[in-house]
Order: C-alpha cells, then structure tokens, then sequence
C-alpha cells in the first residue's frame, strides 16, 4: 500500500510510546540501509519504510500478548500488553479501548486481539466460540503450569527430599501426574463472561495417591487447580492419575485457534470440531486433510500394518438360535491392527460345531424359546424347569444367580476405558464364554476392562426385621487369573454415585477361588470388575494371553431380582392363615410352628440361619445382646471368682471409644504417616474409621457417624493418617481404612478363648476383651482377630493410655493377630470391704477414734467407700491404774501374809520332825512288840493315828536328867487317832 509521510508519522505517533520508539528506528535503519542507499523515489522509500514497520511491530510483539481488564460499572474495559517475561515493563504499547463486555465470537471464531475483531479459524484448527479445549498434550500449553511442593522432614532431621523434578507430564493424548510423595498442583486461570462450566476426563485407579481438583466458577477470573500427593507405603508402586480433554465454557472469547490433533482434521475454514480420519487414512497434527494410508480409523501416523498372528482373533459363544444351538466361533479384535493375505498371516480358525445351549440361569426360564426370560414376581425356577408358585409358608428369595453366559445380562455391560488410547472406548471389555466371561483383547497392554452389574436397592426377606438388620444383601463370585505380565484385577463398589472405591484387588496369576462381600447397609450401589494386563505405558498388544475369567456372580435380597428358591417365612397367628408376615427384630421362625420366636436373652441372630431355635447363638462370656439380637458387646462390667473372693470390674469410666495413634512412621521418601486405632469397649456404640483420600468433602458430622462412602464402622478399626502439615491439605488424610474386629467374642481372665491365646506377658491383673473379624483377606484366610488386655494401674487416669507390645509396634506382628494394652485405674476391679482395714486410736478424755484406711497398694476403684471416722466412750487410764494399784497392793499383802504364815509353820515342821529324828538315832530298846501292837478286834483303817509332838514339862525334864544314868533316854511322843488315843513312849 502507498502511504504518505504524514500517515506513517501519525501511525507510529498513535501506536508507539516514546520509550521504546528508538528501538523501531534502529531496527528500520539496520534492515533498510543497503536498500536505502539505491532508493532515489520517496514513495518507494516510505513504501519499503512501511512494510519494516510492519515487520518489527511483529517482531517486537512476540515479546507480549494482551489481555483485557476487568469491566467497570459501565460494562467497559481497556486492552493492555502482558509482557512474557515478568518485569519487563519497559517498550509495551499504551493501553486503549477494548471491546465491550458483552461481546463475543461464534464458534468456529476467535479474537484477534491486535484489531479486536472476530476472525474465522483456518482449515486444520477450531474453536468453541464460547468455549477452550485442551485434547493435545504434546506439550504444556499455553496458561497452564504446574507447581511442586518440598516435603517436609524426615524423622531424624535429615535435608527434605527436593520436588525440582515432580510435575504433570504431557504424554501426547493426555498429562500424567507424578508418582512420587511430593505434592504436585497443574494451575490454569480462566476469565470467565458468564456462569460456566468446567469438564474433563481423568483416570484414577490408586487410592495410595491422592488427587484433588479445586473450582468455585464464577464470572470474572477463575484459578483452576488440580493437586496430587502420593503415599509411598512398602514397595507398591503408585499409579499415576490421568488427565485429558478439559473443556473450559463461559468464555467470552477466544483468543486462538486449536489446532485439530493427530488422526483428526478440519476440512473448511470457521469450523467446530475436528473430524476423525477414515480407516485407511492418517493425519499430523492441525491437517486440513487425511493422506491415504493403509492403516486404522483415526491414526496419527502411517504404520505398516503386521501380519495377522492368533493375538488378532478371540473366540465367542454365539447367541442361542430358534433351535436352541450355539456354537464357537473367532472374530478379529477391533479395530483390526493387521493384514491378512500376506506372507505369514494368521487366517480366522472355522467356527465350532452347534451344540445345545446351556441353561437359563436360576429364576429364568426358556419356555421352549431361544430367549431366556425372567420368572413373573412370585414364582421361581432353577433355570431348567418352567417358573413354579412357592407354597404355601415359603416366599420367593430374590437376587441374581449368574452361572450361564451365552449372552451379557440385562442388568451387565461391559465396556474398555483408558485415558491415554481413545481406541479402547468403542470396544467390549469382557465377553462371554459359556460356563465363564473372560476379559476381552482391548487396544492395548493398559487398558482397563471394565465388567459392571448395578444394583439398584435391596429387600429384605419379609420376616427380616429392617430395623435390626446388619446385612442387606451380599455379591459373591468365583473367579480365576492367568498372568504373564503384572495384571491385577479390581473389585470396586459405587454407592449412591458418589464415589467409587476399591474393596479387593488380586495381582498376577490366581486359582480359582471364591471372594464374599457384605453390604451392611440399604442404598443403590454399583459393582465393578476391572482388569489390565499391565500398569506400564503400552499401545501395542503383546499379553493378549493374560486373562481374568469369572465363573459365577450371585447377589441376594436385590430388589429387582429373580427367584430360583423359596424361603420359610413366618405366618400369621390367625388359624389357617398362609401370609407371610414380618417378625419382629431379635425373632427367629419356629420350624415347627412357623411362628415369630424371640430368641432367648444374651443371644444374638445369625444371618441366613436355617429357620429353628439353632439360629440364635449365644453370647462369650462377659457379653450380652442388644434388644435387636444383632450382636453381642460388653455392658463395662466384668466379674470373676477366684476360690472365695469375686471381683467386679466396672469400665465405664474408661469412656465407649478409645483412639491410638500410633508413630510416627516414615516411608522411603519421608512422609509422615501415623496408624490410628480405633476401639469400641463397651456400651454397644461401635467405632468409625473414614477414608478421606478420594473425597475430601465430607464432613467431620457425616465422618463421626460413619456415613462417608468409605465409611467403616465396627469394634476395632485401622486407618492410615497423614498429617496436613508439610503436604499442603487443608485437612489431615485419612487412608486405608480396614475392619480389624467386627465380632465380639467376651471378656476373660483365661488364656484361650474361641481359638486366640492370650501371650504370658499380658497376665497382670489384667482382664482380656477378645474380638474377631471373619473378613478374608490374603494374607489372613481365617480373617483377623484381636487382643485388648485391660490392667489396673492406679498410677494411671481413669481414661488410662493405649499402647502397642514393643516388639510389634504396628500393634501385629504377622498381620492377622493384633494385640493391645489398655493401662488405667478405672480397669481396676471395685473396691470391697476387703481393701480396707482398722485403726484404733487412743482414748482421751474418756472417747477413742475408729479410723478406716485403704490397705496398699490400693488396687480398686469405686465400690464401697470407707466408713466414716467413728467415736466411742471409753475408760481413762487414771482409772485402771488405780484399780491395777489397789489390786497389786492387796495381793502383795495377801502373798506375804500367807509366806509368813508358811513360813511360820514350816518352821514348826522342821523343828519337830528333827526331834523325831534325833529320838530314832539314839541307842535304845524299841518298845516291846505288844506294847504297839493291833488289839485283837481294831481295824487298821480305823487307826489313822498321828504323831503329835508335846513339850516336855519341867517334872518329865527333871525325870529325863535322872535317867540318864540308866541309859534310858525317851521323849515323849503323842500319838493322836480319831479315836483321841495316844500312845507316849518314856
């Protein structure tokens, strides 16, 4: 174009800011002089000048892009330049006038921001108009990033662990998340013009990570953010989330054009959408067109299809004919990846001969039509006979019973997901394969193979009380895998749409086994298999032998199942009346009387128990049964007896629930991760564990109740806490919520209960709650068990403190047995008169004190308190030591008086029994014989003579001197008889 000196000068005046007007002039000398110098016309020269200008400009505003402010009151805003690099501030374009706030672009349209017009995108892109996409991840794009956190760290002080190298990943058709601890956040602001909307694909398969996305949309400027931290425990790897084809709406426009990606193209200028190229054909990334090629529908690139080998073709049953036959028969997976007709190309294998079909499935009948169809409500059938009304008494059991698999069931589908491989979504996961359905060929390595079966609520049989039920219905299959490769397969389980949760995986190759699980509570829940040959990348299929095969699934009490049995029921009490009806909660059928039995007390009702008394099974020892009979716990007392003494435990002041956090652990990357336990003692309320990881907005109200989609409730449960610190939550995670004990078994002080010993370590006096839980697991094929030993320590609170044995500090040391010490005064037994004793005190002032004390150590709690301090009248000593005096006083005169009178006799005694001897030594003639002798006539009993000494008088001593002469020296000796005889020697 020709322009003036004038207009060039007023264009580069209105576009250019002096600061950076220089930098246009060197730029149009240094490109402009050679020609300059052979430039005699000016209007050649301004026309030369004009189109540098150009150039430049353009040059220079790939150092910026614009944007627009936000609108003010008056619905205006104003366009200014951003430069790319922050803080280069200097040489961007004066701010102007932008377009209004209401305006916008068609789709198929985008805004040139340099003119501030809508303009049509080009063959080989599109636009939404009102909308963004992103479904081409080659590389980040434009206004998205992504942002790691350091973890924080470890448990010795060590350097944290750097996040440098943690980000989303672009791989092509989607953006992988990291695998590692650290807390990685992909950050993309939008302006939205009106209420909008946010959508996008993700894949999702490990719970050990976790994956958040942030939105509150609103118009004006939105921050989109999704944020992943993994939880590296063991040597399991994490599986990385998936991210693909995210769809921003509520924009006002958009700035540029996408271009349409590989296998995709966009034929006329202005378009939409971009088309998938036909098979044989291929496109590269932003093609107007398709190049023929000889190749799949929708490629990217032209590869040489291989030969067809036996991995191409898969074998099906085909649906049952008119006549009842089936037969085998192979089918090339699609889409077809291979050539045939060529040097070494496997061909389809002929089909298989007809054979008969198989049999409906219980509670489905035939009718003699190749079509099987479900019985009319009230009847039943095993599959081979026609439907049947249940007798009398009976009632139809409902479910589904899949043990047949000519064709997929009403209630099934199948399907191939895998958010790096479109090609899977159009393709069956499973198919069918008479006494089995096997998962299917895929696209690839690492897909998923999805198999689902919905269930939409459960009924209870009628004489099942709801109100006490604590199973509603249970899915049980039997299945096997076969594995070269890493495959696992998952069982998930979806209630109410909320969140789909894994509940079992198994990893490489199984043998046939069964696997149960119980639904406890009422709600509509869908039931998922899925099965990948491997978790590593792969577009090819090379362990399309690796298989998963289920043989049978069967779910009862579903609501809108089939019948293939009957059940007694109760009936009513009225005579001859066949109704079935509802028995009360705690209450078994009587099989003799088909009538509503309430079972007896401290029993409890067994699920699905044949009808008869058997069905209540009584409590262990130390338990006793809710109202319902649903279950047995501890009402907090105990009590034992040892020989004469009995012990009684009151453990209501230890409180309903107990929580251990046990650590802190470490993984291999230095997170910090705790095990908590939480266990309910007694009083019949059971404890709750959540899983927080894939729903992080359920509340603490909802979380306390036990009502997250990941909700454990039972007597002892696990979770794995990590903190919110160091990560970047807003709350603290909790993960892996498991059921430890469901199962209460009693309280003892022995040993050996029901089959788990208590360890000699733990006897002190100590009570043991023993628990169970009969959940299989794979390590644990009887299911888990669990120890809490209750010891009195008066040195502790009355809540006492939780602990682990030292040598087990994850609370098990093989998995399966889980031990606990619960150390508090109020697990001491209740006080007695026998912890306490007596002291009297002394008596003062005529009343003495009765004190009670405890005896040490005191090892009781509660019971009886000690008596109050008691007072009684009592006797000074002043008293009793003047009676001891007056006593002590007359019984020494009384002992003196009688020695002095013993004395005194004694004496006498002595001195005549001297005489007496003196008178026998002396040389004398005895009296003569007669002179003593016995008359004839006396009795020797009546002579009880005594001796008696006289003192001789003065005549006898007179006499004895004058005798002395003669020899004869006599004294005189009375002897005294009863009869007052007496005999006197002279």
């Amino acid at each position: 174009a020709v322009v003036s000196k004038s207009g060039l000068a007023q264009g580069i005046t209105l576009s250019l800011s002096f600061a950076w007007r220089p930098l246009v002039v060197w730029c149009l000398l240094t490109w402009l002089w050679p020609t300059f110098a052979h430039c005699w016309r000016p209007l050649l020269l301004w026309r030369l000048i004009s189109y540098a200008y150009v150039f430049c400009v353009s040059f220079l505003q790939g150092d910026y892009y614009y944007e627009y402010t936000e609108c003010d009151s008056r619905g205006s805003r104003w366009r200014v330049a951003i430069p790319h690099e922050p803080g280069a501030c200097t040489g961007l374009p004066e701010p102007v006038r932008g377009t209004e706030c209401t305006f916008s672009c068609k789709a198929g349209e985008f805004l040139e921001m340099s003119a501030q017009e809508c303009t049509q995108c080009a063959a080989g892109s599109y636009s939404l108009g009102s909308g963004i996409r992103f479904d081409q991840w080659d590389a980040m794009p434009a206004g998205f990033s992504s942002l790691a956190t350091l973890l924080e760290n470890g448990p010795h002080g060590e350097d944290r662990l750097t996040c440098n190298s943690s980000s989303w990943v672009p791989q092509g058709n989607y953006l992988e998340s990291n695998r590692d601890e650290c807390t990685v956040s992909l950050i993309y602001a939008v302006h939205l013009k009106k209420q909008g909307s946010v959508s996008f694909e993700y894949q999702y398969p490990d719970n050990n990570l976790l994956f958040e996305f942030f939105v509150n949309l609103k118009s004006g400027t939105n921050i989109l953010y999704w944020r992943t931290g993994g939880v590296l425990m063991g040597s399991k790897v994490v599986k990385p989330v998936l991210l693909k084809n995210v769809q921003i709406e509520g924009v006002a426009y958009t700035s540029e054009c996408f271009p349409c990606k590989s296998g995709s193209f966009s034929r006329v200028p202005g378009s939409s959408t971009c088309e998938p190229c036909p098979r044989d054909t291929y496109s590269n990334h932003g093609a107007s067109s398709c190049t023929p090629c000889n190749s799949t529908e929708g490629s990217g690139a032209c590869k040489k299809r291989p030969p067809c080998s036996k991995k191409d073709y898969f074998q099906i049953h085909t649906a049952c004919d008119h006549e009842g036959k089936t037969q085998v028969i192979y089918k090339w997976i699609e889409p077809k990846i291979c050539l045939e007709g060529v040097t070494g190309a496997e061909t389809l294998p002929p089909g298989g001969e007809r054979e008969p079909c198989p049999p409906c499935n219980p509670g489905f009948y035939n009718n003699d039509t190749a079509i099987c169809s479900p019985c009319p409500p009230g009847t039943y059938s095993d599959g081979m006979k026609p439907c049947q009304q249940c007798p009398a008494g009976t009632e139809p059991t409902l479910g589904y019973e899949y043990k047949w698999w000519n064709i997929l069931p009403s209630n099934m589908k199948t399907s191939c997901f895998n958010v790096g491989n479109s090609k899977c979504d159009s393709m069956n996961g499973w198919e069918v394969a008479g006494d089995h359905i096997q998962s299917g060929a895929g696209s690839s390595d690492n897909d998923y193979l999805i198999l689902n079966i919905h269930v939409p609520g459960f009924k209870l049989p009628t004489s099942v009380s709801s109100h006490s039920a604590t199973e509603f219905g249970r899915i049980t299959f039997e299945f096997e895998t076969s594995c070269v490769a890493d495959c696992e397969l998952y069982f998930m389980m979806d209630v109410n749409r909320k969140s789909t949760m894994v509940v079992e995986s198994w990893g490489r190759t199984k043998t046939r086994q069964t696997y149960t699980h119980i639904m406890t509570k009422n709600a509509s829940v869908s039931y998922t298999w899925a099965f990948q040959r491997t978790n590593q990348p792969s577009d090819t299929r090379q362990y399309v032998n690796d298989v998963a095969r289920i043989y049978s699934i069967s779910v009862s009490n579903a609501v809108d199942g089939v019948s293939s049995g009957c059940r007694v029921c109760a009936l009513s009490t009225q005579p001859s009346s066949s109704t079935c009806v509802p028995c009360p909660p705690g209450h078994y059928i009587d099989a003799l009387t088909s009538q509503c039995s309430e079972c007896p007390r401290n029993t409890y009702l067994v699920p699905h128990a044949a009808p008869s008394a058997d069905a209540c099974k009584p409590c262990g020892p130390g338990s006793r049964s809710d109202k319902d009979h649903s279950l047995c716990y501890s009402d907090c007392h105990f009590t034992h007896t040892d020989g004469n003494a009995t012990l009684t435990f009151d453990f209501s002041l230890l409180g309903s629930v107990g929580t251990l956090m046990n650590g802190p652990s470490f993984t291999s990357k230095g997170t910090k991760y705790f095990h908590q336990f939480n266990i309910s003692l007694c009083g019949g309320q059971l404890a709750v564990c959540t899983d927080n990881v894939t729903d992080l907005s359920v509340s603490d109200a909802q979380r306390e109740k036990g009502e997250g989609p990941s909700a454990v409730k039972t007597f002892i449960c696990q979770s794995t806490i990590i903190p919110a610190s160091g990560r970047g939550f807003h709350t603290a995670l909790s993960s892996q919520s498991i059921n430890l004990a469901d199962t209460f078994l009693g309280a003892t002080v022995d040993d050996n209960l029901d089959g788990i010993r208590v360890t000699p370590e733990m006897f002190l006096l100590s009570v043991f709650w023993l628990l169970r839980s009969l959940e299989v697991t794979s390590s644990c094929q009887s299911g888990r068990s669990a120890v809490v030993t209750l010891r009195c320590n008066p040195e502790k609170s009355t809540k006492g403190d939780l602990s682990v044995p030292s040598q087990c500090p994850a609370g098990t040391c093989n998995g399966c047995t889980f031990n606990f010490l619960w150390e508090s005064s109020g697990a001491c037994p209740t006080c007695t008169e026998r912890d306490y004793h007596q002291i009297e005190g002394v008596c003062k002032g005529g009343h003495q004190d009765l004190l009670y004390v405890w005896t040490e150590p005191k090892l009781c709690m509660g019971g009886v308190a000690l008596p109050e301090k008691k007072t009684l009248p009592c006797e000074g000593m002043e008293f009793w030591v003047r009676l001891g005096a007056g006593v002590g006083a007359f019984t020494a005169v009384l002992l003196v008086s009688l020695t002095c009178y013993f004395w005194k006799k004694n004496k006498r005694l002595e001195y005549k029994y001297s005489r007496l001897v003196m008178s026998a030594n002396k040389e004398c003639e005895m009296p003569v014989a007669d002179s003593c002798a016995v008359m004839e006539g006396e009795n020797e009993g009546d002579m009880e003579d005594e001796v008696v000494y006289t003192k001789p008088s003065l005549l006898g001593k007179l006499k004895a001197i004058a005798s002395k002469g003669n020899g004869d020296n006599y004294e005189n000796v009375q002897l005294n008889s009863s009869h007052s005889k007496a005999l006197v020697w002279s």
